[in-house]
């Protein structure tokens, strides 16, 4: 498996701001869990299957974190190595984190981010022998948030798209993903974070997700636990609903327990939700 780290841009940093005093954090906690925070230079790293399993589909993978940190190895690593195995190229993406020392508008800089990496890609994938028509995008917990609106916000662009490349994912696949903003649903810390304490309602109904949902919204792919009580299932439900309503086609699975945060393998039970998503990908002809 190849591998390799790069900015995501060239040159000076949309919507950024320079503080000396931020600096980028990387630690392994006593669960083991790898988190990073402080992100002022985003990048992607890239895992390339070998050669001949490449089958041309690529997954855009942010991980979780509430918009406080990165949680870059369960969230990130562990999961774009599984796709390496299918034939998948994964990209991990470290995106910046809201924060008023660093950013212009803290709000939109994860969405920034998101929309550099799809587009990086999509002119990159001839190079990483990529069908630029099966580029999604994956997101666990607020990452997951990031990922539903990079695909419910692909139409106005928060970078320098002078090629017009399209910025809208192929499909999404969203684990325990933080959507609504609906009070008694919402995961208030993540949204916090995102918008400020202080937001208004209007504010944060524009980022909650489900209510932006169109006909044009990827296919998209659901894995969440009944007992989730980090982000309630009810979010993916929600989404789940309006895609249903806009007619795009959907696939959920919902777990009778698993908690919050488990990544790859759901600790409660044997069933092996990464089995599920192939199955689904093997459907839309995005594997074979």
């Amino acid at each position: 498996m190849a591998q390799q780290t790069f900015n995501l841009y060239e040159n000076k940093i949309p919507n950024s701001k320079i503080d000396l005093s931020v600096v980028e954090k990387s630690e392994i906690g006593s669960d083991g869990i790898l988190r990073i925070s402080d992100v002022t230079i985003p990048a992607l790293t890239v895992y390339l299957p070998e050669r001949e399993k490449v089958n041309g589909t690529a997954v855009i993978i942010c991980p979780g974190g509430g918009y406080w940190i990165l949680a870059t190895g369960h969230e990130g690593e562990e999961v774009a190595k599984e796709f390496v195995k299918i034939g998948v190229t994964a990209f991990v993406l470290k995106y910046r984190l809201p924060d008023s020392r660093t950013q212009l508008t803290p709000e939109v800089a994860p969405l920034q981010d998101a929309q550099k990496a799809i587009q990086l890609i999509r002119e990159r994938a001839e190079e990483w022998k990529l069908d630029p028509t099966k580029i999604g995008v994956m997101g666990f917990s607020a990452g997951g948030h990031l990922a539903s609106t990079l695909a419910t916000k692909f139409n106005k662009s928060l970078v320098e798209n002078r090629k017009r490349i399209s910025l809208r994912p192929d499909f999404i696949i969203l684990i325990y993903p933080v959507i609504s903003s609906d009070p008694t649903i919402a995961s208030v810390s993540s949204f916090d974070k995102l918008l400020g304490s202080k937001s208004s309602a209007i504010k944060r109904e524009e980022y909650s997700s489900e209510k932006h949902i169109t006909n044009q919204t990827p296919p998209t792919f659901l894995i969440h636990a009944s007992d989730d009580d980090g982000v309630s299932p009810s979010n993916s439900v929600v989404f789940y609903q309006a895609l249903l309503k806009n007619k795009v086609p959907a696939e959920m699975h919902l777990y009778q327990k698993g908690g919050h945060g488990f990544g790859l393998k759901n600790p409660i039970t044997e069933d092996v939700w990464f089995d599920r998503l192939q199955n689904w990908m093997k459907t839309n002809n995005w594997l074979w």
